[in-house]
Order: C-alpha cells, then sequence, then structure tokens
C-alpha cells in the first residue's frame, strides 16, 4: 500500500471531514479534460487557468490539462514543446500516426502547465462510427443537427483513446483523470466502459437543466423535487446532452460539484449527491504596501469620474466627491443575473434618497453584452466636450499662470480684474454654451439593435429611470466587455472593478458567482445572494458577511418583493455610510481575500483526488472518515470595532458627523483586528512533494 504524510481536510458542512495520506505524486498522473482549456467561454476558464499554478506547483510534470485545438489559441497562448513524459509522448505520437491531430507544449499562464490539445475537425470523419461506440456504451444518440454535441463527442473520443494509449505506457503509474462539465463528459463515460485503469472525478458548475429551468421564470428552488427531469429535458430538447450529463455523473467514481447550492440542485436534477464540494478560488496577489489597493481604488475612481463628467456634461449639478459607483456584470442573463431585481431597487432607492433629500448621488453601470450597432452619437459627443473644456481650461491656466509669473518678478500683486482679457472670457463663455444640452442624458452608450424589447431598457421606461437632474440614482448600460482600447470608457475590467465602490449580482441563478468573488480580492464590497454558491460559503465562513463588505441578499426563502425591498435597504445603507466607514469596511472586504485563494481551497481538489483513488484502486489507497466536520476553527467573528456591521451602525443622515467619526478612532484598531482575522483562518498547506524537473523557486509560495 503507497503511504504518505498525514493530512487532515475539514469539509464544507453536511460533508464528512476526511484524514487521508498524502499522494505520491511521483507515482500517478493527473489529467484535467475541459472544452474550456485554452479556449475562453466562460467561467470553467477562469477556474482552470487560476487554479494552474497551485496543481502544477503539487503535482509538477505530472500534471496535464486536455482540451480542443483552436489555431488562434493555439498561436497566441501555446508554446509547443516535446513531451517529457514517456507514457505521454507516446500517446502522442501513436494517435498521430492513425491519423489524428495531437498537439502538446505549455499553456503560457501561471505555472505553465501542460497542454494537449485535440484538433476536432481532423477527425470529424470518425463520428459516424463514435456515435455508434457512445450508443453500445450507454445508448444515448445524438441528432445529426446538434452540432456542439457532435463536437463533444469527438472531443470525448479522442479523449478515451488518450487515455488508452497512456495506460497502456504508464509503467505501473496510475492515472487520475479530472472531467469538468457534460462537454467533457463522454470522454469518462467511454472509459469507464472500456474499463480503463484510471480514477475519475466529475465536476459539474452548473446543471444543464437547471440553467435552463431558472432562465424561464419558474420557482426552481421551490420545486426541485417536483420536475418530471425527463419530461423538462425533451421539452427543451436537450434530452441527449441531459442523458450525456447524468451518465458522466453516474460513471465517475467521484461526483464533486462548486458549491452547496448546487450540490442540492446535482442531487435532484442528476439523481446523485455530490461526494465533494470542490469551492472556486482565485490566484490572490497581496500588495508589498498594506494599502496599495486603497489607492488603486482612488485612482481607478478618478477615471471613472472622467467618463462620468462627459456622459452627464450639462446636467452635471450633483458633487462627484459625493457620487458612488455601483455596477453589474456578467451574462446578459436578465432574470438569472438579477437585472431584475436590482433594476426594481434602484427605483426605490432613488425614491428614498429623494424622500431623505439626501446629497449622495448613484451612479450604476450594467456591463452586460447586447447586440448594438456602434456608439451612441450623443454618448461619444459628450466625452468630446469634455475633452474640449479640459483642453481650454489648461490654456487658459497657462497664460494666466505666465501673467502672474511675470508680476511676482516685478514684485507686484497682479491685478485680478486684468489677469485675464476678453478674448478669455469670450472662449470660457463659449465654452460654458457648448455644454448646454436639450435632452437628458442617455442611458445608453451604445445603439441597441433591439431596443424596443430589451429586457433592461423596457424595465428603464417601466420605472422611469430616464436620469432626469431630479433622479438621485443615474443609470448607464454599457452593452459590450470593458476595453482599454475603448474611445469611451478606456478602462480594463479589474481597473473598471477597482474604481467602484459596490458590485451588486444578485443571481437567482449562480453556481458560484465569480464576479462578488474578484471583487473581493480587489478590496471592493459587493451584494450577492444565498442562491449562489459565492453567498453560501461566505455565510459558512464569515460570522457577520455585511461587516465584511458581503451583503447576501435572501432569495431562497423570501417573496421577490420581500428580496427587493432588503437588497434596497442593503443599498441604502451603504449610501449613509461615512467615507471612513467605507474605507474601514474595504480593508476588512481584502481581508475576506485568504478565503479564496487557491492555496486554500485547493485542498478540496486535493481531497477528491484521495477519494478517488481509494475508489479506483482499494488495494493501494485508503481513505478514512473522521468525525463530523466543524467550521469554527476557520470562521471569521464579527469585529468589535465600529461599524460592526455598517448598514446597522448608521445616524439617519447620509453623512456622519465628526464626533461620530471621533468615536471610531477611539473603538477601530485594524492592526489589531486584521491580526485576529489572519488567526481565524487556517494557513495553506505544505506542498511537500514536488517531482523531480519542479523546483521550488525561492519565495514561490509567499503570497
Amino acid at each position: 500500500m503507497l503511504r504518505g504524510r498525514a493530512l487532515s481536510v475539514t469539509s464544507l458542512s453536511g460533508l464528512p471531514r476526511w484524514e487521508v495520506e498524502e499522494l505520491p505524486v511521483e507515482e500517478l498522473l493527473l489529467f484535467e479534460v475541459a472544452w474550456e482549456v485554452t479556449n475562453k467561454v466562460g467561467g470553467i476558464y477562469t477556474v482552470i487557468q487560476t487554479k494552474a499554478k497551485t496543481t502544477a506547483d503539487e503535482w509538477g510534470d505530472n500534471y496535464f490539462l486536455i482540451g480542443p485545438y483552436f489555431e488562434h489559441n493555439m498561436k497566441t497562448q501555446v508554446e509547443q514543446c516535446e513531451p517529457v513524459n514517456d507514457a505521454v509522448r507516446r500517446a502522442v505520437d501513436a494517435m498521430n500516426k492513425h491519423g489524428c491531430q495531437v498537439h502538446f507544449g505549455r499553456w503560457l499562464i501561471e505555472g505553465s502547465p501542460y497542454v494537449v490539445l485535440f484538433d476536432i475537425g481532423f477527425s470529424a470523419w470518425n463520428l459516424d462510427r463514435w456515435k455508434g461506440d457512445l450508443w453500445e456504451a450507454c445508448s444515448v444518440g445524438i441528432p445529426y443537427h446538434d452540432r456542439e454535441a457532435n463536437d463533444m463527442l469527438i472531443f470525448g473520443s479522442l479523449t478515451a483513446w488518450f487515455l488508452k494509449e497512456v495506460t497502456d505506457h504508464a509503467d505501473g503509474k496510475h492515472v487520475v483523470a479530472q472531467f469538468h462539465e457534460w462537454q467533457a463528459g463522454i470522454g469518462l463515460i467511454l472509459s469507464r466502459a472500456r474499463k480503463l485503469p484510471i480514477a475519475t472525478i466529475f465536476t459539474t458548475h452548473a446543471t444543464l437543466l437547471g440553467r435552463y429551468l431558472c432562465a424561464a421564470n419558474i420557482d426552481f428552488y421551490n420545486h426541485l423535487d417536483k420536475f418530471n427531469i425527463d419530461k423538462e429535458a425533451g421539452e427543451r430538447q436537450i434530452y441527449h446532452r441531459y442523458c450525456m450529463e447524468r451518465a458522466s455523473v453516474h460513471c465517475a467514481h467521484v461526483f464533486t460539484t462548486v458549491s452547496e447550492i448546487t450540490a442540492i440542485e446535482a442531487e435532484h436534477m442528476l439523481k446523485r449527491k455530490p461526494d465533494v464540494v470542490t469551492p472556486n478560488g482565485l490566484n490572490v496577489k497581496k500588495f508589498s504596501a498594506v494599502h496599495e489597493f486603497q489607492n488603486l481604488h482612488a485612482m481607478y475612481k478618478a477615471r471613472i469620474q472622467d467618463f462620468v463628467r462627459g456622459h452627464f456634461y450639462g446636467h452635471l449639478d450633483f458633487d462627484l466627491e459625493k457620487t458612488l459607483f455601483l455596477f453589474i456584470a456578467g451574462r446578459y442573463e436578465f432574470s438569472n443575473k438579477g437585472a431584475d431585481i436590482f433594476l426594481e431597487s434602484l427605483s426605490r432607492l432613488n425614491f428614498l434618497l429623494r424622500m431623505h433629500k439626501s446629497d449622495v448621488t448613484v451612479v450604476v453601470f450594467f456591463i452586460m453584452p447586447a447586440k448594438t450597432n456602434n456608439f451612441n452619437v450623443e454618448t461619444l459627443k459628450g466625452q468630446a466636450v469634455r475633452k474640449q473644456l479640459w483642453d481650454i481650461a489648461h490654456s487658459v491656466k497657462e497664460k494666466f499662470g505666465k501673467k502672474l509669473y511675470d508680476a511676482l518678478l516685478r514684485g507686484e500683486i497682479p491685478d485680478m480684474n486684468n489677469i485675464l482679457d476678453r478674448d478669455d472670457l469670450t472662449i470660457m463663455k463659449r465654452a460654458i454654451f457648448s455644454t448646454q444640452r436639450q435632452s437628458l442624458p442617455p442611458v445608453t452608450t451604445h445603439n441597441m439593435i433591439d431596443d424596443s424589447t430589451d429586457p433592461i431598457l423596457s424595465t428603464i421606461r417601466r420605472i422611469g429611470l430616464f436620469n432626469n437632474r431630479t433622479d438621485r440614482v443615474k443609470v448607464i448600460l454599457h452593452p459590450e466587455f470593458l476595453s482599454s482600447t475603448s474611445p469611451l470608457l478606456p478602462m480594463d475590467y479589474e481597473e473598471f472593478v477597482r474604481g467602484c465602490h459596490l458590485g451588486v449580482f444578485p443571481s437567482y441563478y449562480e453556481p458560484w458567482g465569480y464576479t462578488p468573488a474578484e471583487c473581493t480580492v480587489m478590496g471592493i464590497p459587493s451584494v450577492t445572494t444565498n442562491l449562489s454558491g459565492f453567498g453560501c460559503f461566505m455565510q459558512e465562513h464569515v460570522a457577520d458577511p455585511t461587516a465584511y463588505g458581503i451583503y447576501i441578499v435572501d432569495r431562497r426563502f423570501r417573496s421577490p418583493d420581500d428580496s427587493c425591498n432588503q437588497l434596497t435597504q442593503f443599498l441604502y445603507g451603504f449610501c449613509k455610510q461615512s467615507r471612513r466607514q467605507r474605507i474601514i469596511q474595504r480593508n476588512r472586504t481584502e481581508r475576506l481575500s485568504d478565503l479564496l485563494d487557491w492555496r486554500y481551497l485547493g485542498r478540496y481538489y486535493q481531497h477528491a483526488r484521495h477519494l478517488t483513488l481509494s475508489r479506483a484502486f482499494p488495494d493501494k489507497f485508503h481513505v478514512e472518515l473522521t468525525s463530523p466536520p466543524t467550521t469554527e476553527g476557520f470562521k471569521y467573528p464579527r469585529p468589535s470595532s465600529v461599524p460592526p456591521s455598517p448598514s446597522g451602525s448608521q445616524a439617519s443622515s447620509p453623512q456622519s458627523s465628526d464626533v461620530e467619526d471621533e468615536v471610531e478612532d477611539e473603538r477601530y484598531d485594524e492592526e489589531k483586528e486584521a491580526e485576529r482575522d489572519r488567526l481565524n483562518i487556517k494557513s495553506p498547506f505544505a506542498l511537500s512533494h514536488v517531482p523531480r524537473g519542479k523546483k521550488k523557486l525561492h519565495g514561490e509560495y509567499k503570497n
């Protein structure tokens, strides 16, 4: 029996805690299979890309990623090289000799993992034969018109073929293969049908049917046990895909999913309870200067303010220093992503701010890609006007400065009435006239193709948020992903997030939720829900999530109207915070990033690999169950200092007084609070087994 150093792993709630033996990775080969390896489609790409460094540090040259070949991705992301591992090299050579095109190289991301990429189109001539193989393996047929499913069949068949070649030449090494989502599932089904000696893991990041049902505005979570699964899948013409997904789940030695809420969904939709929950993480990079992220917030906020100056020219009668920037971003799924409830809550927030005569203005950005013709002319004009005014101000400033300088050299105090001549006054008056506009600032930055039927614009018309002067909530729809090359808002997504005050993601269907997680590691507070994996994870690990800038809306046990009211109160409470309270909250939010670091969350993937090896090769590996789980050892406590919960410790006015700030100074000790938080999360596990050829670099595992 293979043995190593004991490793204790505490699971998430509802799942067992395990004590397993650390794996001798030199005697193992690990393959991760996903359609999004080097191929960005959605969130799985982020999971694999960010996790690669931690996994490569642990497994070294025995870790491989398998994905599809696309020429553009290969040229820009992959450095071709020859396989070092003999079994992999033989497998690649054998498949290339038999009419396939298999590419091998290093993916140019952190960790530089090896990738094996299959050319799907080059092997398409085998499609009919491989359809027969799938039918014999699990009696699932694929319609000829479903091109995506046909591509997945080719990909899965090539994966199973490759794994067979590897196991034939593994020289006693055990193979672990993890398959992500139904797109990679056929490789798992065929491998198990052919009885390949591999340990298999299947990970679902969201069930196929769950996503379809939620998009249809069905009360999904309250009827999980009432759906006729086969009927629902058939009506949506995805029955064959559903069968592929379900077969993958039941063929795998270990079934994992990314969150507790998705585990409940999978148990009902796919009829198997997940063995392990493997939360999604990020590569967290700490700045050497403790408050550098606060400086970045101020810098990028100034750039957003510049955009707002142009967009609202002629209507800029609000104080930008008292303006909060909120945003929602992601796929344009109006209900699933919670844009519907967000807009309704903004209408109610606008009423509250106006009723209480607040001097706080809220500018809300919707960053959700939709079909457009081009930039809105009025929006481009606004940025041109802003730039023109900036140039005029600089020109006048230079003339003013020169006259002032000359007067001081002569030992005179200049006459302010004469320091600006008639031409200067004329230029400034013309500049003021140029800022006048007869129309309201646009609610969208682009010309929408389906303007009349667009869900966001239709809702804006219904609730009447047209960016009037009297509105305290302003709305801007940016129906395109952000880019630093944009002539309108030249910022990357990360820069934009750092410049905002709050990310709002009140999703109804969100198996994990990378957008609020990304906000957290950047020190930006966010709104999430108890129907998102991220929200459930934070509820479990943080005693008072709101104090740490994680606002969790209850969308599971409350009516839509009550959830909307709760979101409105969260937003209104955030608007009432003083600047100092927001700074304190951002410090706390950023400290939660340790919880989302792959060096911490990677242990759950490690646990899944231990478990699958013990099931696939029980005579070589074993796992022992221990006592029921407890999370108290790594749960962030409620902060003892002011404000314990920012929305609950406010005065009735939007701005706190100087006296309140002095009280906060007395009670808030950031260093003491930060030290206590550091002690409340267990340090990441040590990566002690590193195969030959993969040396630890000095400082490689430092945060």
